[in-house]
Formats: structure tokens, sequence, C-alpha cells
């Protein structure tokens, strides 16, 4: 009997090679390649067909005049938060992938989102390969979800899903979203690391790739796209887990701020901007004398090589001794700050605490910050700023180059400055 032979599959791109290598051709990867067996023939799996290749569309090539133009057809999921992370709603043949740890909401999510849909009218199928039918309707009754068009089916085997089974399910939902435009919700877990589990080539195949992240000892959740060929990338939504379920954040900004210590040093309010929508994100710094040669900098929501640029900038433009000071600095909510716009308000975070000088709790700051200690422009200042006097500021530290084209809300400050070393002489003398 001849040996059965084996293949070696990428577990980050899906490359296959007859032997083993130590690094991937196709990704670069470096120990990704695990030994499967190979994919059975055809022949063996449905001896009704020999022929091992597909059929095709049958589609024709055709000018690009020729091709009709057709909007997206969205449906909307019933929560506005996701609504908003989407582009809008569910694209008509679309093939999603939510990802997130174990437990922290996404099942509860998309059976909301499965009620909303089959009360709109859709015909909605809700598959799980991991609880029972009587676990679901278990959640579904917690939930108070009930929809006479909703089915719910407990099954973990797929037709055709051979040796290769992530791989060959999800071109399978693939196709059928694509020729029968029902929209599919995928759901997975997070590894350690942080990435959906199982081959990455899974990421490159679907529409939308979804992360719900937070922590399962608070009741916040944040839902971002990480793709989206419908929409942007830079949409986020707010949930807070119930009992009943997740509950959008209609005022992430409150939110936010709700817990916030006033008259600390080392606090900073900055309006920021994550995607269409302005929040109001608390910036905390904490500065000690360091016990060691060479001092510690920690970050949580914050690039750390920004951070040490930063601190750079504030010891040598604006005369702040950072070289025996210990910093950490804290993006309070789960928050990631990426954009620069929020250069200005960490600097101001970290002076204050440095010379444990309060700023005051009703200032807001933004800015970029350069290497020469210049503060550069930022965009959509003005949607900042109303968000700021919606929440009761009355001033706000911004770049002079948009404090000059500015009209500020009625009842609000504006202090425009040039350098660094002129942000901190207003905010903290």
């Amino acid at each position: 009997m001849a040996k059965e032979k084996t293949v070696y599959v990428c577990s980050a791109c899906g490359y296959e090679t007859p032997r083993w290598m130590g690094k991937c051709p196709g990704c670069n990867a470096w120990n990704t390649m695990e030994e499967q067996a190979p994919q059975a023939s055809v022949s063996q799996a449905a001896p009704v067909k020999a022929n091992k290749q597909r059929g095709g569309t049958g589609a024709k090539a055709l000018r690009l005049d020729e091709i009709p133009e057709e909007n997206a057809a969205r449906a909307s999921t019933g929560i506005g938060e996701l609504d908003r992370v989407l582009g809008g709603g569910v694209v008509e043949g679309s093939l999603m992938l939510v990802g997130g740890d174990p437990g922290i909401g996404k099942s509860t999510l998309l059976l909301q989102v499965s009620e909303h849909l089959a009360r709109q009218g859709a015909r909605v199928l809700y598959i799980s390969g991991e609880e029972s039918a009587r676990q679901i309707k278990m959640r579904a009754r917690r939930l108070g979800v009930s929809a006479d068009s909703l089915l719910i089916l407990s099954e973990n085997a797929m037709d055709a899903a051979e040796k290769r089974q992530v791989r060959e399910c999800a071109s399978l939902l693939m196709r059928m979203a694509k020729t029968t435009g029902c929209a599919v919700f995928l759901v997975g877990h997070v590894t350690k690391e942080g990435a959906i589990a199982g081959p990455r080539i899974l990421e490159h195949m679907v529409d939308v790739v979804l992360y719900f992240e937070g922590d399962r000892q608070h009741d916040h959740r944040i839902l971002r796209a990480v793709k989206n060929r419908f929409g942007s990338v830079n949409e986020l939504g707010l949930f807070e887990m119930h009992e009943k379920g997740m509950l959008p954040v209609a005022n992430p900004s409150e939110m936010l701020l709700s817990e916030r210590a006033k008259n600390v040093p080392g606090s900073c309010v900055i309006p920021a901007i994550e995607g269409s929508r302005p929040m109001l994100v608390d910036v905390q710094a904490l500065a000690l004398q360091t016990a060691y040669g060479t001092p510690r900098r920690t970050t949580n929501g914050f690039d750390a090589g920004r951070l040490a640029l930063l601190l750079a900038v504030l010891e040598k433009r604006a005369g702040v001794s950072l070289f025996n000071q210990d910093v950490y600095v804290n993006v309070a909510g789960g928050l990631s700050l990426s954009e620069p716009a929020a250069d200005l308000a960490l600097c101001a975070a970290v002076a204050s605490s440095v010379r444990d000088v309060c700023i005051p709790g009703d200032w807001a700051v933004m800015g970029e910050v350069g290497l020469a200690g210049e503060i550069r422009a930022v965009s959509q200042c003005e949607r900042r700023l109303s968000e700021c006097a919606r929440l009761g500021f009355t001033s706000a530290v911004l770049p002079r180059e948009n404090a000059r084209h500015l009209k500020a809300p009625e009842g609000m400050r504006v202090y425009g400055v040039e350098t660094l070393a002129e942000a901190l002489s207003i905010l903290i003398g």
C-alpha cells in the first residue's frame, strides 16, 4: 500500500508546499508551516462528479460603460453603533467576520442583530457550531429576543469542508453570499497575540472584518472595523453590556468623562475624532523620579515611539526635565489615540504631572507637535469645539493656524498658540 502523501500549509497565508520550510515563501512568516493531509480527491468525496475543477459562473467580458451602476443595498441592523461601524448597515451579499476574545459578547450582539433583521421582514438563519439550540434559546429568552422569521441551527459540519475546514467553509459561504445576495456574519475568537484565530487568509477573503474589544471585568465594549470594502475603517461603536444584551452608548463623551478625576495634576482632555464623530477623551500622565539608571516609559492607548519623541521635544523645546523621571501614560476608557492632534494634550498632561500643577477641568487641548516645538494645525476643529461646548467646556488651546479661521462656539474662549512652550505657559504657567 502506497504511503499517503502530506502537504505543508502556511497558517498565515495558506501557501502550500510538499516539504517543510522554516520561512513561508508566500508571506515570509517564520515557523508557520503545518503538516496536513492532502485534500481528498473529488472522485472519492463525490463519486458522481469525476472532474475536480469547479464550474465557472458563465459570465462574459463587458466594457466598463456596459456594466450597470448599482448602489449597494443596505439593511439597518437596528443598532445604531453597529450601523455606524459598518458604514450605514449590512450590505446585500457581503461576507463579514466578527472577532473578539471568548465571552466578550459577539454572540450576544449578533443574536440581537438577527432579531432586528427578522422583525424588518428578513429571513434570518442563526447557526452555531459551539452552542446547542437549547443554549441559544436560553440566551434569547434572557435578551428578550423573539421573532417568527428567525431560524436557529446548531451544527458544526459543512458539506465540502474537507481537511482545511476554515478556508473551505469561508470559500463556500463567500460563493453563497455573492450568488444569492444573502449577507453572512462569521464569528471568530482572538488569539493571545490579538489576531483572529485560524489562517490569515480568512481575513483576506471576507468583505468586512470587525474586532470586538473590551475588558470582561467592565461593562463597556468597543467595536472597530479593521477592514471594510463598503465604508470607512476609522469608525468605532461603543456598547454597554447589560442583562438584556448590548446597549449602544449614544453619548460616548459623557461616558468617557463620567469617572474623570478633576483638579488632579496629569489629566488633560482632548476632543478626538474617531471616524465621523468627535469624542472627548481624558489623557492621563504620571511622572515620578526614577529609582533606576534608565527611566521607564510605559504607555496604554498611545504609541510608545510617539511618546518617546514627544518627551524629547518637551525636554529640549519646553524645558521640562525628564531625564530622571519615570513616565506613565494612559488613555482613559480603553481607547487608542493615533491621530497627531493628541500630541499637545499628552505633552500638557506630562508637564502638569512633572510640575504638579493642575490643568483647569473645563479646558480642552488639541494640536500636533513638531520636532522644533511648533504646534501644527488639526482637521475638523469646529466639530471638536462644538462637542466641547456641548459638554460645558469653556476654554480651548489649539494651533494658531486653526484659530485664525475659526468661528468659536458662543461662550467659549479660544487660545491660539504657535509653540509648545507658549501652550504650556497658558495651561500650567
